[in-house]
C-alpha cells in the first residue's frame, strides 16, 4: 500500500473511528483501524462488535493494499501533520509509514488478515429520515435508557414503525419513559419494525449526523440497523429480546392539569435540588389553586423552597419527584409552556409540552 492523501481528508476519516474502537482489551485486534486503498480512495473500518463504521476518503493511490494500526496512535500522528498531502506506505513488516516533508514516523501495524470479519448487508430497501428530525427523536428519549445491565433490554431505545409514514421512538428505566413520535414522508419499511437500538449506537448516530450535511437512509436487516449518510455507513448490532408493552405505562385518564412556565420551573428545579439529597434528587411539588410550591430538605445541607404562578384549579396535591428526571424532560422541550398531568400522590404525572401530544414523558412519584 502507497497513497498519498491530504491531511483534512485523512484526519475527517480517522476521526469517525475514535469512539468505536475498543478501548478494553477484551480483543486487541479492535484498538486497531482497517485501511484499504483501492479505486482512488481510502476507506476506514472500524469496529467494537457491536457498532461498526465504515467511510471512505478520494486519495491518490499509487499502490493498493490493506493494514490495521493503531486508530488514536493514528488520530494523534494526523492531528499533528502540516495542511497539505501527506504520504502513507505499508512497509513489509506490516508497519505504516507517513511522510510529510522532512517528517517520518512508523506506526506498528497487523496483518489486515488478523482483523475480525466486517459485517455486511444487502438491503437496498432503505427510508430517507431527516437527519435533524432524527437526531431530536434521539435527544428526547436516550436520557430515559435504562443503565442496569440485568435488564439488557431496556439498554436501548425502541424503534419501531407501524405504518408508512411514522415512527415512534421510546426508552425507559421503570422510573420514568419518554415517547416520541414522528411523520416521515415516504418511509419504505416493508413490514412493521420494533427493534431495539443500544445506547452506544444512538451515540454514533447522533456525532455522525452533526458532522455530516448528508441526508439520512436507514434500514434493518436482520440484527442490524443500517444507516447511511454520504460515504459513511453505520451498522449497529440490535439488542436481543422482547421490548415491554410501553402501552401499558402511559397513563390514559388524568384528573387534574397544571400548565406552568417551562424557563421558570426548570430555573426553580435548579435552585432548590441544590438543597436535595445528591443521590435521590428528590423534591416534593406541592399544588393548589394557581400556585406550586417547591421544596427540598438536606439535613446535610439545609432546605430550600420556592413558589411559582401557575394555571391550575384543582384540590391540593403533594407529589414527590427526581428533579433530574423532570429537568431531563424540560431540557428537551422548546415550548414556551409545559403541562404537567397527575391523578394523585401516588401516581405517575405526565410532563408533555402545552397542547402536543407527540411527545410525552411519565414520570413515577417518590416517597418523600
Amino acid at each position: 500500500m502507497k497513497i498519498e492523501i491530504q491531511k483534512k481528508d485523512l484526519l475527517n476519516l480517522i476521526a469517525r473511528t475514535q469512539n468505536i474502537v475498543e478501548k478494553r482489551n477484551t480483543m486487541p485486534v479492535l484498538v486497531n483501524v482497517l485501511l484499504d486503498a483501492s479505486e482512488g480512495s481510502l476507506k476506514a473500518y472500524a469496529t467494537d462488535l457491536e457498532v461498526s463504521l465504515t467511510d471512505s476518503v478520494p486519495a491518490q493511490i499509487k499502490e493498493s493494499g490493506k493494514v490495521a494500526v493503531s486508530a488514536k496512535n493514528l488520530f494523534e500522528i494526523t492531528k499533528e501533520l502540516f495542511d497539505g498531502p501527506a504520504q502513507l506506505i505499508k512497509k513489509d513488516n506490516n508497519w505504516l509509514e507517513i511522510k510529510q516533508g522532512k517528517f517520518l514516523s512508523k506506526i506498528v501495524g497487523v496483518p489486515f488478515e488478523e482483523y475480525p470479519v466486517f459485517p455486511t448487508y444487502n438491503s437496498e430497501n432503505f427510508s430517507k429520515i431527516d437527519a435533524s428530525e432524527f437526531k431530536q427523536m434521539i435527544d428526547k428519549t436516550i436520557y430515559s435508557v435504562s443503565n442496569d445491565e440485568t435488564r439488557y433490554h431496556l439498554n436501548g431505545v425502541y424503534f419501531e414503525s407501524v405504518d408508512k409514514n411514522t415512527i415512534t421512538m421510546v426508552a425507559t428505566d421503570g422510573h420514568r419513559l419518554s415517547l416520541i413520535k414522528k411523520t416521515f414522508a415516504g418511509l419504505s419499511f416493508n413490514e412493521k419494525i420494533g427493534v431495539i437500538i443500544p445506547k452506544k449506537g444512538l451515540f454514533e448516530i447522533k456525532k455522525l449526523i452533526e458532522s455530516s450535511v448528508s441526508d439520512v437512509y436507514v434500514a434493518v436487516e436482520g440484527s442490524q440497523f443500517i444507516l447511511k449518510s454520504g460515504t459513511c455507513i453505520l451498522m449497529i448490532r440490535l439488542i436481543e429480546g422482547k421490548y415491554p408493552n410501553y402501552q401499558q405505562f402511559i397513563p390514559q385518564k388524568l384528573s387534574h392539569k397544571v400548565v406552568i412556565s417551562r424557563e421558570h420551573i426548570l430555573s426553580s428545579l435548579k435552585r432548590v435540588s441544590l438543597f436535595a439529597n445528591q443521590k435521590s434528587k428528590a423534591i416534593l411539588l406541592s399544588f393548589s389553586t394557581d400556585k406550586l410550591e417547591i421544596t427540598s430538605n438536606n439535613p446535610e445541607l439545609g432546605d430550600a423552597k420556592e413558589e411559582l404562578d401557575v394555571d391550575y384549579k384543582g384540590p391540593e396535591i403533594k407529589i414527590g419527584f427526581n428533579a433530574r428526571y423532570i429537568e431531563d424532560v424540560l431540557k428537551n422541550i422548546e415550548q414556551d409552556k409545559i403541562e404537567i398531568e397527575l391523578n394523585d400522590q401516588v401516581s405517575p404525572g405526565v410532563v408533555k409540552a402545552h397542547g402536543k401530544d407527540n411527545y410525552i414523558n411519565v414520570v413515577m412519584p417518590m416517597r418523600i
